[in-house]
Parts: structure tokens; sequence; C-alpha cells
């Protein structure tokens, strides 16, 4: 790191804390200003906030790292432009008529409130053993490897780096609430963008470009079969990456993630109208289409760079781990000034990231727990609640990075093994509450039990037989079902499953009345919402949701 590099990080630093002042100054005196904004934002602000938000170390790192170790496999969660779609144009109409603030809240108007406090449980546990986790793990391994150095005042420099992060991001999201992450998504994005495009460009300058790094990767077989580096539509015995398994297991997965998971849907909530929350989308859509080409390529452009030996800079190219593709590119490949522009990049992301996080964990706890107990809470002592909830979820997922390291090699794929057993028993409540009539609350409430019973169970042999002394061939039912099961075909029989147990216990119980789902369903809302949701949009958002499906297509076939 060089002298401009500095300066460029100091610059990035006074523009964000002009912005945090900014919003520090506007009005939030309620739980709708602090943990929604205000429910004022813009398509544009939406937009680039779903971008941030998901953008965050698990693809810096994650994403990269998957990229160097399995190719394009992963590329089927990061194609998903098309599920965002299907949050503006099936889910908004629904979630603005409640008018909720959390998604927890929206199952309680459908269900009940067994229902909401399950969900808001499995949203804190996942907030942990993913999200804090992760974002806090990767956010020290970056900064370790980008900045070169071991230890800092006698500590391990990645516990300091990524204790740092978090004090950081804490502060401004906790004295800006919403309007904070919003506002400082809307600088992140563009540099976040600008860097990572600068890296796709000098790894493709550095390896030869596109067609070598196409050549390199196409001979690196992958499995048993035949399948390469280069191929996204993998043989369905491939032990990892089967492609129904993938093909399943990404879209339940990505429903989960885009459409009912507090983290991303928040964003939404936030808009003014449905019409700025669905273009939101659309744009944010757009954007979730360059994360392929923005961090799972430069991955890729590590593996061949380490594998061909090429000097880079007067120096042999090694790549150390996986999750190390990123980072060393960033090491290896920039000059002074660009190189701290990438860093930059990498803060923004990584601070976007726990942003979002750290409102929506405040948002989730105070609404969904403890406002249903005291109702008569003054709201501004509702906002000291929050954030006192955020830095215990955040101080329980440090404490977990010690077994997620024990459990995945590659950050990414431990984190989508993870949400793949979280994610089928609340799209299975959400899909039948929002597409049948006729599911109740009995049966929406054991559907998210069966899928919390499950993926507990999943996760505590994943974690026992991870770290336990096995013998080679020993097994027994709960091995063999909870663990030895591919986890993309597990994922796609427990939303069967999960679905199946919302069906019959809703058959074998009293059918909920019409007045409680008006609005919620498909088929129950009145002449005016039918309105209010067809004067959202015009042929501007047809064209552009159109654009974008072709485009997922076109990716499709040609990485087939």
């Amino acid at each position: 790191m060089g002298t401009l590099d500095w300066i460029v990080i100091a610059l990035f630093f006074l523009l964000l804390i002009g912005v945090i002042w900014w919003v520090m100054r506007q009005k939030q005196n309620n739980a709708s200003d602090y943990f929604l904004g205000g429910k004022d934002a813009t398509w544009i602000a939406i937009g680039a906030s779903i971008f941030a938000s998901n953008i965050g170390s698990e693809h810096l790192i994650g994403l990269a790292g998957a990229g160097a170790s399995s190719g394009m496999a992963m590329a089927h969660w990061e194609i998903q432009g098309w599920m965002i779609l299907i949050l503006g144009w099936v889910f908004v109409p629904f979630y603005s008529r409640s008018m909720v603030y959390t998604m927890p809240e929206f199952l309680e108007r459908r269900y009940n409130g067994t229902s909401r406090t399950i969900l808001s449980l499995i949203s804190l546990i996942s907030y942990v053993l993913t999200k804090v986790a992760v974002t806090v793990y990767a956010g020290g391994l970056v900064f370790q490897q980008v900045f070169g150095i071991e230890t800092l005042w006698g500590m391990d420099f990645f516990w300091v780096a990524a204790i740092g992060l978090v004090l950081i991001t804490a502060i401004y999201t906790i004295v800006g609430g919403m309007k904070s992450v919003l506002y400082t998504s809307v600088l992140q994005t563009p540099i976040l963008l600008l860097g990572s495009l600068i890296i796709l460009v000098l790894g493709l300058k550095a390896l030869g470009g596109w067609d070598e790094m196409m050549r390199i990767c196409s001979i690196e077989v992958v499995n048993d079969y035949g399948d390469t580096m280069t191929n996204l539509i993998r043989d369905n015995r491939d032990p990892e990456y089967p492609w129904i398994g993938a093909l399943v297991g990404s879209a339940i997965i990505g429903f989960w993630y885009w459409c009912t998971d507090q983290f991303i849907v928040q964003r939404v909530l936030s808009g003014k109208n449905q019409k700025e929350a669905r273009r939101g989308t659309i744009f944010g859509a757009y954007l979730k289409l360059l994360p392929v080409f923005l961090f799972l390529i430069p991955g890729m452009i590590a593996f061949a760079l380490s594998h061909q030996g090429i000097e880079v800079n007067g120096q042999v190219f090694h790549l150390s781990t996986p999750d190390a593709a990123f980072p060393t590119l960033v090491a290896k490949l920039l000059p002074a000034g660009v190189k701290g522009l990438i860093v930059c990049g990498i803060l923004a992301a990584l601070m976007s990231s726990l942003a979002s996080l750290f409102n929506s964990s405040a948002a989730l706890f105070t609404i969904d727990f403890y406002q249903r107990y005291k109702p008569d809470t003054d709201p501004k002592k509702l906002v000291r609640i929050g954030q006192a909830a955020t830095v215990v979820i955040v101080a329980l997922g440090i404490l977990w990075i010690p077994v997620m390291r024990s459990v995945g090699d590659v950050l990414y794929n431990y984190l989508q093994d993870v949400q793949s057993v979280l994610a089928p028993g609340i799209a299975a409540a959400f899909l039948m509450g929002i597409c049948w009539k006729r599911a109740t609350a009995a049966g929406g409430t054991w559907g998210l039990v069966a899928g919390l019973f499950i993926g507990l169970c999943r996760l505590s042999a994943k974690v026992w037989y991870s770290n336990a002394a096995v013998l080679p061939g020993e097994t027994n039912w709960f091995k063999w079902l909870f663990y030895d099961v591919n986890w993309l075909f597990f994922c796609g029989w427990m939303l069967v499953f999960c679905l199946l147990v919302v069906f019959v216990v809703s058959l074998f119980t009293k059918k909920p009345e019409p007045e409680k789902i008006q609005g919620l369903v498909f088929g129950t809302s009145t002449a005016e919402q039918r309105l209010e949701t067809r004067q959202s949009w015009n042929a501007w958002d047809i064209i552009n949701t159109v654009i974008i499906l072709g485009i997922t297509v076109a990716f499709y076939w040609y990485f087939w």
C-alpha cells in the first residue's frame, strides 16, 4: 500500500462521513423513520441498496473462491436477477397492502403470532450462522491478505481488522438507521462496481484474454464424468453440483433470500409506493447480473494465473487457498492509487452488507419480539433496544467463526450449504400462504416448525461428522439421511416435505376467515387494490423485465 492508496482511502471515508452527517440531521423519531427510512425511498436508492446489501464478503471472498475452486458451478446462485423480478411483480403488492415492517409481521397477518415468532427466530439464527460470521471472517481475511500484515500491537491482524470493521460499520448504522444504509449504498455501489471491473480487466490482460481463461479452465476436469470448470450444467451424478439439484436448490434458496428474507425485502418496504418499489427491484435485477463477471470470473482468472505459473509484475502468481483469490489479485495486479480504490470497494461491500444486517437484526428483534410484549414502549426506546440486540447478534456471530471454518473449506460453499437448510420451510410457508386461500394458521406454523427441526438436524450432523473421527464405510440412518445425501437434493426434498406438511395440516384444520386473508392471498384483493397495482407499472417495466430474462437465458446457453 503506497501513499496514494492511503489518500484515496481517506477521501472515501470523508465522503462516507459527509453522507452520514447529512443522514443524522434528518428526522428519525420513530420505528418507521429508523427501520424503513420513513418509507420515502426512490427506485434508485432501493435498487442500489438491494445490490450493495447482497454484495458482501461472500462475493469478494467466497464467490471468487468458488470460481477458483470449482469454476462456474456456483453461477446458478448469482445469475438470479429473474428472482428479484418475482419480488417486484408478485410480492410487492402483498407486502405493500399489509403495511408491515418485517417479514415475520407479514406471516402474523397471514397466519398467526406463533408463525411470526418462529420466522423471527429462524431469521436471527440465520444471521448469526451466515451473514455475521461470514462477513466478519472475510473482512479479517481480505485485509490480512491485502495489507500483508500478520500481527499488530501483538495481536493477530485478522481479528484486529475484523473487529475494527464491525465497530466502524456499527457506529454509522446505529446513528443513521435505514437512511444511512440506503444512502451510503448509493455512494458505495459505483465504487464497488468500478473497482471490481478494474480487477476483471487487468486480470484478463495479465492472463492473455477471455479465450485464454476459457481454454485453461475448460481442460481442468472437476469430476469423473468429464465436466470441466467452464460447465454450468454438470452431470447429475456429480457429488457436489448435480444439474437437477443445482437448478432446484438454487431456485429454492434464491426464492427465500430474494422474496422473503428481511435482509433484502426491508429495502423494498422502504419504497414510497408500489411503483418505486417494483422499479427498485428491476434496477436491482440488472445489477445482480454483474457478480458472476465481477467476482466469480476473477476467481477463475486467479486459478488460471496460478495454474500456469504466470509472472505478474515480476513475481510468479501463486494462490495459497481458493478464498484468497480476490485479495491476491488486488495485492499482485494493481498499481498505486488503483489498489486504494479497490480497497475502498472492498470496504464498501463489507460495510454495506454489515450495515444492512445490523438494521435488519434490530428491526426483527425490536418489532417482532420486544414491541409485541411491550406495545406501549416509547418509540425512541425501541430504537435503543434494537441497537442493543444487534450487539448481541454480532457477538454470537463472531463466536461462531471457528465452527464455521471447520465445516466448510470454501466460504461461499459453506454459506449456500447453511442457507439450503434454512430456506425450504420458510419458502413453503410463504408460497402456500400467498398462493392458496385454504392454507391455515396451523398449516403454516407446522410447515415452519418442520423446516426448523429438519434444518437443525442437518446442520448438527454437518458440524458433528465434519469434525468427528468416522471410520471408512461407517454409516447409520441418521448419517445417511442428514449428512450423506447431496445437499442440493436434500434441499429440494425438504421443500416438498414442508409443502406437504402445510397442505395436510391445513386440510385437517379450520380454513381462515375471508376477512383475515383479504388482500394477502391471490384472488382476495379488492377492486381498488388491483387498480392500484395495475397503475403502478407500464410498458417501461415490462420491456426491462423481458431484457433481464433474455440476458439470463443467453448466459445459460453460453455456459451450458
